[in-house]
């Protein structure tokens, strides 16, 4: 028990002492002062916001043209008949969705037929497209005029100047497995 009674002590000592350093009272007037020293000083106005310019959007006008990390196409004009005829694009024409993909980026994967007619298999962007005569893709308006089962035959209307246009005809051949 002898030993219990001097702990005992210094708790109450220890108490005591904390229990007297929260009774101090302090005027704090150093603190005071300062607060009616900031009080007392004009109040300055406050900036106007500053003036933001409009954000204009950026149009990116040259996606239908040729990539420059791509070798440039040889365009063969066949007849001049025909870059001197009215060939254009068609603008009234509702694009397909494989005219959002560069040419480029297909490539022949294999064949369909049944009675109702005969179909190429495309690869784009990881899926796999069915196509036929007819159907549009690339970005350059291709026209599928022909499939066999080693290739894709399509015809392009690229511009060729500022007002004319020519046809170019391009091949996509079956890849090999």
């Amino acid at each position: 028990m002898g030993v219990c009674k001097p702990l005992h002590v210094f708790v109450l000592i220890m108490g005591v002492v904390l229990l007297t350093g929260c009774g101090t009272t302090s005027d704090h007037q150093d603190l005071k002062q300062f607060m009616e020293e900031v009080k007392a000083q004009p109040k300055r106005p406050i900036e106007p916001l500053p003036q933001f310019t409009t954000y204009e959007a950026f149009t990116y006008s040259a996606s239908g043209m040729r990539s420059p990390f791509q070798a440039p196409i040889k365009v063969e004009i066949v007849r001049k008949s025909r870059v001197d005829s009215v060939v254009r694009p068609d603008p009234d024409r509702v694009k397909q969705f494989l005219e959002n993909f560069a040419f480029d980026a297909f490539s022949m994967v294999g064949t369909l037929s049944d009675d109702n007619g005969f179909w190429a298999l495309l690869a784009a962007d990881g899926s796999v497209y069915r196509v036929q005569v007819g159907d549009y893709l690339g970005r350059n308006h291709g026209r599928i005029i022909g499939i066999t089962e080693t290739d894709i035959q399509v015809i392009e209307i690229v511009k060729s100047g500022s007002e004319r246009w020519v046809e170019r005809p391009r091949t996509l051949t079956l890849k090999d497995a």
